[in-house]
């Protein structure tokens, strides 16, 4: 028995990539599995059913259950219309697996209201979207004294919280967002059964390929026979344990690459100045200097 039978999921972004790796792992660990992807170009424009139904042909293929879903979950309906889909579908929902993304990398000075737009949409707004739907069921379920023991998988990224990224002011702010998304709902939704984490994966996609600087590291020959440091398919197996019933994790952000993963920790305090009456410009610089 797999470490994820019964289960049901929803994987955003699922047609290519980390997606296509996440969905490929839950349904060989048993899970039922609802393969959204909209098709899109990496800049989000465009839409293609045909990565979605392909990793479905591939579940079905190797004897898993799994139906295709392209719905925009950037959209409120959208995403609605998904987590439907999986109880329609499968008769419950235990998993969501935010992972949809686009980028439009711009430079302060010159980005673009649609771009900054476009990937807050994608990414920070589909995370919520689908997440609250998910969790309107879920609190449901628990107010009916069916105790659900769910489980929610967001997908933040280093440029938002260890490394900012020059150049991706709306893709760091989106993923920054997520984290403090997963932190709250995490709060919010333990009494409903619902546990709430997030990754910050590095694998080589089509997305990181573009990212500058990225390219040339990711593509790196590889000895033949020799661990694939970057493959996408290292990541999902942190998310398919997230993804079990028994795992106690909670509010919870890790950094996923190659063989290593790392807890990542918040803002803290790292200098504190204090005063006994009210500040002035110059006790405030005098202090920080």
């Amino acid at each position: 028995m797999g470490a994820l039978e019964g289960r049901v999921a929803v994987i955003t972004g699922a047609g290519r990539g980390i997606g296509r790796e996440h969905a490929l792992l839950f349904a060989k660990e048993g899970a039922a599995v609802v393969v959204n992807d909209l098709g899109g170009a990496t800049g989000g424009d465009g839409a293609d059913a045909g990565p979605a139904q392909d990793v479905v042909n591939e579940i079905r293929a190797a004897g898993g259950r799994a139906v295709a879903n392209t719905e925009n979950v950037a959209t409120w309906d959208g995403a609605k219309v998904l987590v439907e889909q999986a109880i329609a579908e499968f008769g419950q929902l235990d998993v969501v697996v935010n992972n949809a993304g686009i980028l439009r990398d711009g430079f302060v000075a010159g980005l673009s209201e649609a771009d900054w737009d476009a990937v807050i949409a994608v990414h920070l707004k589909a995370h919520f979207c689908v997440l609250r739907h998910a969790a309107e069921y879920w609190k449901r379920q628990s107010k009916a004294g069916n105790q659900p023991s769910a489980a929610v998988i967001n997908t933040a990224s280093g440029s938002g919280l260890t490394l900012p990224n020059p150049g991706q002011t709306n893709y760091g702010a989106a993923k920054a967002g997520i984290a403090a998304l997963t932190q709250v709902a995490a709060d919010e939704l333990e009494r409903y059964g619902v546990r709430v984490n997030a990754i910050a994966p590095m694998a080589r996609t089509r997305l990181t390929l573009q990212t500058p600087g990225m390219g040339a590291i990711l593509e790196a020959q590889l000895e033949e026979g020799g661990f694939d440091y970057f493959s996408p398919a290292n990541i999902a197996p942190m998310v398919a344990y997230l993804a079990t019933a028994d795992c106690p994790i909670n509010g919870k952000v890790f950094a996923v690459q190659g063989g290593a993963i790392s807890e990542l920790g918040g803002w803290h305090h790292t200098k504190t100045i204090e005063t006994e009456g009210p500040w002035s410009i110059d006790n405030i610089a005098e202090q920080l200097a």
